[in-house]
């Protein structure tokens, strides 16, 4: 289909013009490419017929052996169409919001020479990103898997300062670490099944479906940052902004949620012990960061915990799934969406307190809805969405997941309900303690330098508080099409 081959060459284009054009061009080069991508999929979405749209049409001869399907195409349902959505919609915006931000008008980095060498790894970050989303098994999935973190060390990387050339390092030794799991569980798999299929799980013997799951499950701990492997996350904020916004709340973090989601649905027959794993830990994790809330100035490293605890929510939606209520992946999966958008909406608002103030810090910032109205609107409407204030993004999954948990029965739901409501009480209480601080009161010093923002960063900024009303109904539609 034109459409699908359109969606991986143009940002990947896009990579390669960036990379070898006069950084005049830069900015051209990306908007035009993510625009053309962001119109591929309106297209594909016009144009796809009901039901599951799935093609492979290479192989390896040397590989086959007793293997049962095509290696290499694309499998576009319900769940990849979610993903899609959140990778080349936000991948637009954050595109366009740096036009703006990666320029001499920042007050905290004035970056004019990097434009270029950002704009090309983010156009190849978010290629890798569709490849995800659309591959139709475990091996495809694992080679664009990799790709994003190579492109992850390079974009956290970016000011190449001591700090963020240490947080890119730190971060590719983690996920890199967790993807050798991943390869471990794909050689398992072929091993004893001759397939790299989602649902061959389901052909392992009980025990080795244990301990192939566990493999996987490894990987998106890593890549998703949650405990033990989470402290990647909140260093990579020496990042810039528009780094931060799409590879720790919209992309990649989202890859390894995404494969937890992608083996639940396919294989009902997982182990109850397994499920019983996933959940805790997410558990643990959510608690982890919400202490870790506490001892924050930085407001991105507040935001990188937050995610670290959502990305949570969806591990707790997973496990309870494979523990018996199958409405917890179908709830997790609608997180995916539903917190990309708030959580986007709030880097790119601190982002803007970064350009216009010359700072991100809590301690350092007061009174800023005075100067900067339209960041403090935005910073409320994304505070709101993930916090699951209705009628917001996060309300919606958070009920189901809720609704999830309490269908176990048992000790076991509430035992895992109870610390999940206390971590959504708790991160409502501070993050409003927060917003209050920052964007209310008699005006510190940095916020009375903030003032009006370009253009194309308030579009960006608008386009994603009216996602946070939207974003709820498009992933219900998607999870109806998967029969939830």
């Amino acid at each position: 289909m034109p459409s699908v081959i359109l969606l991986l060459i143009l940002p990947l284009f896009g990579a390669v013009l960036c990379a070898l054009l006069p950084a005049r061009h830069a900015d051209k080069c990306a908007i035009g490419a993510t625009g053309g991508m962001l119109l591929s999929l309106v297209w594909l979405l016009l144009a796809r017929p009901g039901g599951n749209w799935q093609s492979l049409p290479l192989t390896w001869r040397w590989l086959q052996g007793s293997f049962r399907e095509g290696l290499f195409g694309f499998l576009l349902d319900p769940l990849a169409l979610l993903l899609l959505l959140v990778v080349v919609v936000l991948g637009f915006l954050v595109v366009l919001y740096a036009t703006a931000y990666l320029g001499a008008g920042n007050r905290e980095h004035a970056d004019v020479t990097g434009k270029s060498r950002h704009h090309a790894w983010l156009l190849l970050f978010i290629t890798a990103m569709i490849g995800v989303a659309l591959s139709p098994n475990l091996l495809q999935l694992y080679l664009f898997w990799e790709m994003t973190t190579l492109c992850s060390w390079a974009l956290i990387s970016h000011y190449r300062n001591p700090e963020s050339l240490r947080a890119g390092f730190k971060a590719l030794l983690m996920t890199f670490s967790g993807g050798l799991f991943f390869a471990l569980g794909l050689v398992l798999l072929y091993v004893h099944t001759g397939s790299f299929a989602f649902d061959a799980l389901s052909d392992l013997a009980p025990r080795m479906r244990l301990w192939v799951f566990l493999s996987f499950a490894v990987a998106a701990w890593a890549k998703s940052a949650q405990f033990p492997f989470f402290t990647w996350l909140p260093d990579a904020m020496a990042a810039p902004t528009t780094v931060s916004m799409y590879l720790h709340a919209a992309a990649m973090v989202k890859a390894g949620v995404f494969l937890m989601v992608r083996l639940a649905l396919a294989n009902p027959g997982l182990p109850w012990t397994a499920g019983l794993v996933v959940a805790v830990l997410a558990v643990v994790t959510m608690l982890v960061a919400l202490w870790l809330f506490f001892f924050q100035d930085d407001l991105k490293k507040l935001l990188a915990y937050s995610t670290i605890a959502h990305l949570s929510y969806v591990f707790l939606g997973v496990g309870v799934a494979i523990m018996g209520s199958r409405l917890g992946a179908y709830a997790g999966a609608m997180h995916i969406m539903n917190h990309s958008v708030g959580k986007g909406l709030l880097f790119l608002s601190v982002g803007v307190l970064s350009y216009t103030a010359g700072t991100r810090r809590i301690s350092e910032l007061a009174g800023v809805a005075r100067h900067s109205p339209l960041a403090a609107i935005a910073f409320m409407v994304g505070m709101l969405a993930i916090l699951g204030v209705p009628p917001f993004s996060g309300f919606w999954s958070k009920f189901y997941l809720m609704v999830a948990a309490l269908k176990l029965g048992g000790a076991a739901g509430w035992l895992l309900l109870i610390p999940f409501a206390l971590e959504i009480a708790v991160a409502f209480a501070w993050f409003l303690h927060i917003g209050h601080k920052v964007f209310f009161g008699p005006a510190s010093g940095h916020a009375a330098k903030a003032g009006a923002l370009p253009g194309v960063m308030a579009a960006a900024l608008i386009i994603l508080m009216l996602l946070t009303l939207l974003a709820p109904w498009a992933a219900m539609q998607l999870m109806g099409a998967m029969g939830l």
